[in-house]
């Protein structure tokens, strides 16, 4: 293994650390949550800053307008729930009041995919980052570990407009570097290769590594590509990599439809027609369970990652 781990932190902890650090250095910045303050990690802010906290309630859509509103006061406003919550159940309010007009809106995101675990189908939204990635002016972000939602959420603070930050519930390996600046748009190569491309993105960023070191086991040298920003994508990483390797495996926490994997397709069969393999979620809702055994179960593993390596390289 190139990367290891002492400890496991859950990347809504990242997002909550950087948002108190964000609210330190930008008095403009504001956090509004939708009742799940705790769950958000957004207590020690509001600790901090309780004139700078707004306890919406269980009203999301009004949560979304009042944080539209408040950036035409200055405001930088950083939106808390569950990201079944922020998307599907505001999307008429994201798209009207706050993507049409591009106001600098963060919308938090937690408990995304199927790693929110026994909470079931109904809250494990899947579709996510499809519908937000389709909005003229949002910028898409889906970090991989507690340090980089730290250093991603820094960022998003000093980003010039809307804003979807995904992140997720369970206790995951930080395996990124503590003291890393994050650039919004721009992958991180996170492990040379020259026969396969996995590009992969949130909690499947760990699995690739893992994959990684049971296909060089193989006598297979793959490339890991960390795209924590779906949108905009990085085209040129995505194209400078394929051109060595010939083919690619995507891998992702989200319906195969509208994720990362559509993605990587659009940009090389515009550019690069390349073999390519999609590791997601597969036309299906999530169910109730542990969040490593629904990833399993749902082909989301690095035992399938493999598989998909080998398959792909057979079609070069």
């Amino acid at each position: 293994m190139k990367f290891s781990f002492t400890e496991k932190k859950d990347t809504r902890s990242g997002f909550g650390d950087g948002l108190l650090e964000a609210g330190k250095q930008d008095e403009r910045i504001v956090a509004l949550c939708a009742d799940l303050t705790g769950s958000l990690k957004m207590g020690a802010f509001q600790n901090e800053f309780p004139e700078r906290f707004y306890q919406t309630g269980i009203a999301e859509a009004n949560m979304m307008g009042l944080a539209a509103g408040m950036t035409i006061g200055g405001k930088i406003p950083f939106t808390g729930t569950f990201a079944n919550f922020s998307t599907g159940r505001v999307y008429d309010q994201i798209r009207q009041s706050i993507a049409y007009s591009g106001k600098n809106v963060k919308i938090c995101a937690s408990h995304a995919g199927l790693t929110l675990g026994e909470d079931g189908a109904t809250h494990q939204i899947l579709e996510d980052v499809g519908m937000m990635k389709m909005l003229p002016h949002m910028t898409v972000i889906n970090p991989c570990d507690y340090n980089q939602t730290k250093a991603a959420t820094l960022a998003v603070a000093k980003h010039e407009g809307p804003v979807y930050l995904r992140f997720g519930r369970p206790k995951w390996p930080v395996f990124t570097p503590e003291d890393q600046t994050f650039e919004i748009g721009k992958a991180i190569k996170m492990i040379e290769g020259s026969d396969v491309t996995i590009f992969a993105t949130g909690h499947m960023v760990w699995y690739a590594i893992e994959a990684e070191a049971k296909l060089e086991e193989m006598g297979i040298n793959a490339e890991v590509i960390n795209i924590h920003t779906i949108k905009p994508i990085d085209r040129e990483a995505i194209i400078e990599s394929v051109k060595k390797t010939g083919c690619a495996v995507t891998a992702e926490e989200h319906q195969i439809n509208g994720g990362l994997g559509e993605s990587v397709a659009s940009v090389l069969s515009r550019e690069l027609p390349a073999p390519l393999e999609i590791i997601g979620v597969n036309d299906s809702f999530g169910e109730s369970g542990k969040p490593e055994e629904l990833l399993a179960k749902y082909g989301l593993s690095p035992e399938a990652i493999v598989e998909a390596a080998q398959k792909v390289i057979k079609r070069k």
